[in-house]
């Protein structure tokens, strides 16, 4: 295979950021504060990228939601199919925040491959560095509108009615993600599966490591220069 191209298409030159760090760490709300402020960056969340690709109806889209609708995980090699889709259509000189992908080490095997066949570039692995009791904090007070999806959290951002959302009047819930016990699961999950990621791309020279408390603003900028 040519560098360059995969499945019969020719890629433009771009660089790849892997945004690293467990659940809740922030690194969805970074990246939006970094793509808002650089027209040249690109968010890529591997859950929005699969949703997008559903119901935007693309092949890969079609071959996932056979596998949603089973009640069975897309594997790793269609996801990475979508990730060279987003770089296929991405202008020249681009930089794709990777958010979510890899999650483990196999899938970094199928992201290296990815990126090398579509001529991209994997610049670096930031990890945004998190305290498991911060983590535990943010999430397990998170509060979420069924109806128009609007977020809260029980001490950082109460609604100004408790258990009511201040744009419709719903009743707020706890996702199930979002409950005390899940959160420890997922925790433990991301220090036995994703953690790992970090011990590979140190090794690479590619790891850079950013505080993930205080204010955002701060958090945005430190990962920028880390970039």
């Amino acid at each position: 295979m040519d560098n360059g191209r995969v499945f019969g298409r020719l890629f433009p030159a771009m660089d790849i950021v892997i945004l690293l760090g467990a659940p809740g760490s922030g690194k969805g709300t970074v990246a939006a504060r970094l793509v808002a402020a650089d027209s040249s960056l690109m968010h890529v969340s591997s859950g929005d990228l699969l949703r997008g690709a559903v119901s935007r109806g693309t092949e890969a889209g079609r071959e996932a939601k056979a596998f949603m609708d089973a009640g069975k995980l897309v594997p790793d090699a269609l996801i990475a199919r979508m990730i060279a889709d987003v770089v296929a259509s991405a202008p020249a000189g681009a930089t794709m925040l990777l958010d979510g992908f890899p999650r483990n080490l196999a899938q970094a095997d199928i992201l290296d491959e990815t990126a090398a066949a579509a001529g991209a570039k994997i610049r670096s692995a930031v990890m945004l560095d998190v305290p498991d009791e911060v983590i535990f904090d943010r999430i397990a007070g998170r509060l979420t509108c069924p109806q128009c999806k609007a977020g809260y959290h029980a001490k950082n951002l109460p609604p100004k009615k408790e258990g009511v959302c201040d744009k419709c009047g719903a009743a707020l819930v706890v996702r199930k993600d979002d409950n005390p016990e899940t959160v420890k699961d997922r925790l433990a999950v991301y220090h036995s599966q994703t953690e790992p990621l970090a011990a590979r791309y140190e090794a690479a020279g590619l790891l850079r490591k950013v505080p993930g408390t205080g204010p955002i603003d701060g958090i945005a900028a430190a990962f920028r220069a880390a970039m």
